[in-house]
């Protein structure tokens, strides 16, 4: 049986104004009372094992969920069976926003390794952004994030080749995981092939066909969830005629 990675609950407790995190969770220029206040607000639960629900649809919306270690999938059951992965979110982003609008959440969210959740009370987190002029900026800098997110997803599922959705997909990882101060080259996946293939839409032997062919091709170093990232050059001209001339693609 696996082992689970043990995360201590006193070092999920780190302060907002502790945290590694706090560029990318926190808006820039709050001062020191404002980051109190909004730590004052924060429960930070004890850590999630895999397969653990932090939300399911359906159920009613009371707070905004932040990664603070680990991995969350999130998900949509299909109508005929199984379900639809909406994303993969990594240490300093934020799940949950989409159930502003109707106060249910209509997706779920389920933790993919040892993980710990910071929970803020979405009606207390308005109280604070109607005092506090810049975490209501970032609040609309969240959304605005989510909404570009799910373009370019779609994007990527209606005109992109298989080899490109996952050229793609692992540059994105590579580049959020970098902003995190963690290796941009050298990862272990959280999620499962077949949960890769469903969040792209490809069939789950061509993505470990293209697994095999990236690294025949020397692009990858793979071994089962260990990715070593060995041409990025590479991956990038799988894209490169999606591109603007002479730009580099933001992967978000």
């Amino acid at each position: 049986m696996q082992e689970r990675k043990v995360i201590s609950f006193e070092s999920i407790r780190v302060a907002c104004k502790n945290c590694t995190l706090t560029a990318l969770c926190l808006p820039m220029g709050l001062d020191p009372a404002d980051v109190e206040r909004l730590d004052g607000i924060v429960k930070r639960s004890r850590p999630l094992h895999r397969g653990d629900d932090v939300f399911r649809a359906g159920e009613r919306f009371r707070n905004l969920y932040v990664v603070k270690t680990g991995s969350v999938k999130t998900y949509t059951p299909k109508d005929e069976g199984g379900e639809q992965v909406l994303g993969f979110h990594l240490p300093g982003e934020v799940i949950g926003l989409d159930a502003i609008e109707l106060e249910v959440h209509t997706c779920s969210a389920r933790v993919l390794e040892t993980s710990a959740i910071c929970e803020v009370p979405f009606s207390r987190l308005e109280e604070l952004s109607s005092l506090i002029p810049s975490l209501q900026h970032q609040m609309y800098r969240l959304l605005s994030k989510e909404i570009h997110q799910d373009t370019e997803m779609l994007l990527l599922l209606g005109k992109r080749s298989s080899e490109e959705r996952l050229a793609t997909f692992l540059l994105s990882l590579s580049h959020r995981l970098k902003k995190r101060g963690l290796s941009s080259s050298e990862f272990h996946l959280s999620m499962s092939r077949h949960e890769i293939s469903n969040y792209l839409g490809l069939a789950v032997e061509t993505i470990s066909r293209l697994f095999t062919r990236f690294h025949e091709e020397g692009l990858l170093d793979v071994r089962r969830k260990y990715v070593r990232i060995t041409d990025i050059d590479g991956l990038e001209a799988l894209i490169s005629h999606a591109n603007a001339p002479n730009t580099k693609r933001q992967y978000t």
